[in-house]
């Protein structure tokens, strides 16, 4: 996800830990397929259930998007692609 100076200073101190510059633009970094923000855990029966790290200090187009729906599910496919693409130092 794309990160803007707004996104930026609401990620305070922490902002390198959640994101990376590629060029002149900033982006979260991705590990594992998905936000390094977000924490994975599973439950007894191993069904992976997300928790966002940084939710109160979430970029804009996370805020915008409804967690789950098709226009956040493109938007990480669509990250995904570029990021297996060839920008593999993302993750």
């Amino acid at each position: 996800m794309r990160v803007d100076g707004r996104d930026w200073d609401r990620l305070g101190n922490e902002a390198e830990r959640w994101a990376t510059f590629i060029g002149h633009r900033a982006f979260m970094r991705m590990e594992a397929g998905h936000c390094a923000a977000l924490e994975v855990r599973r439950d007894a029966t191993g069904v992976a259930e997300y928790f966002c790290r940084v939710y109160e200090r979430r970029p804009q187009i996370c805020r915008d998007l409804a967690r789950g729906s098709p226009e956040c599910e493109g938007e990480r496919a669509t990250k995904a692609a570029r990021v297996h693409g060839g920008v593999s130092h993302l993750t």
